[in-house]
């Protein structure tokens, strides 16, 4: 067992402790990746405040890139030194899912209480998310990296293994959004941008991004969005079809607010979609009317890690990156050390942040 530094939930809503843990060496079809960073998503956050319940004590995190520095028994096509993508879609390649072509709802259970982590004194440390990459270290199966180029910047490389594939590709993939339509993005955080930007790349006529912070509606802009609407006004989505001239095609919504689910359907068109990104806390619930929906032709579908394949769709977002048509570097609100994870959290909670990243 190798002692590294992660930083452990004891109780929910309680401040992480940084504190020496014990990981194993990588066993069959299992790698160990030596983090160089790895960003905050809300998902985190939710997690460790018991939004939806879990094992502890545990280590989260999900977002991160690093350097391969140990290879299990009967990987191939990896080895120590490799730059990685670390993701938390763990991937059987078996299941009826799987073998469909999705595997970011993969059918085969992951028990992180029996996962690679062990407290100090060897007792039970739970690996949220099949990761649990607030640590200098993770041992994951191989299915969930994808290998990238040594001079990627690892800080914006670590963006894409949540935020920016759950965004971009619950446009491209979740909605099949085709050039010329319109889109509306309900929220305008880290995944909301990416789901902008996500719409420009895919050829969007127009992209309305609905907020309650102006400030983060020019940030929307500044990542391709064509208007902005403030959610605090009466009946905001009468503003965004005058934007539009009409309905919208497809609503992203990327935040976990159950009233954003409850507006959202008025913000589309005739054979719109409503593509449900954002995770409300378990036994908050949204009510539709099934007679509308029906009348014409109009959809709700859920959209999970924006319903990625990491083998397919990582690489062509780390090239769109490097051409200059996808923005990561300037996702990045600010750096911190494992240190200072709490204050890290605090300032994601605040609102403010696109993304922080926590640097090894």
């Amino acid at each position: 067992m190798t002692k590294i530094k992660a930083a452990v939930c004891h109780a929910f809503g309680a401040p992480l402790k940084v504190e020496e843990v014990e990981l194993r060496a990588p066993g069959q079809g299992e790698v160990e990746v030596a983090l160089e960073a790895v960003a905050i998503c809300h998902s985190d956050i939710s997690y460790a405040d018991g939004y939806w319940g879990g094992s502890l004590p545990a280590v989260y995190g999900h977002e991160a890139a690093g350097r391969i520095s140990a290879v299990g028994p009967g990987v191939t096509g990896y080895a120590e030194g490799d730059s990685v993508i670390v993701t938390l879609i763990r991937a059987c390649g078996t299941c009826p899912s799987c073998a469909a072509g999705s595997p970011v709802t993969c059918a085969t259970p992951y028990d992180g209480d029996k996962g690679p982590l062990k407290t100090a004194e060897g007792g039970r440390l739970h690996q949220a998310m099949a990761c649990g990459a607030f640590a200098e270290r993770v041992v994951v199966d191989r299915s969930q990296i994808v290998k990238i180029d040594a001079d990627m910047p690892k800080d914006s490389a670590a963006l894409i293994s949540c935020g920016v594939i759950t965004g971009v590709g619950a446009v491209v993939n979740s909605a099949g959004l085709r050039a010329g339509q319109d889109v509306v993005v309900i929220g305008a955080g880290g995944v909301g941008l990416n789901a902008i930007q996500g719409a420009r790349i895919a050829g969007a006529r127009r992209i309305v991004a609905v907020d309650m912070s102006e400030e983060k509606l020019e940030d929307a802009k500044a990542f391709g969005a064509t208007d902005g609407v403030l959610a605090t006004q009466k009946s905001p989505w009468r503003a965004a079809k005058v934007a539009m001239g009409r309905g919208a095609d497809a609503v992203l919504v990327t935040v976990g607010v159950p009233q954003a689910y409850d507006d959202a359907p008025r913000y589309l068109g005739y054979g719109g979609k409503v593509v449900m990104v954002g995770m409300p806390p378990s036994g908050k619930p949204s009510s539709y009317e099934p007679v509308n929906f029906a009348a014409v032709g109009q959809s709700l579908i859920g959209s999970k890690m924006g319903d990625t394949v990491i083998q397919r769709d990582i690489p062509w977002m780390v090239d769109l990156y490097r051409q200059g048509r996808l923005k990561l570097d300037e996702l990045i609100s600010n750096r911190w050390s494992l240190d200072q994870i709490n204050e890290a959290i605090e300032d994601t909670k605040s609102g403010n942040a696109r993304r922080n990243v926590i640097i090894f």
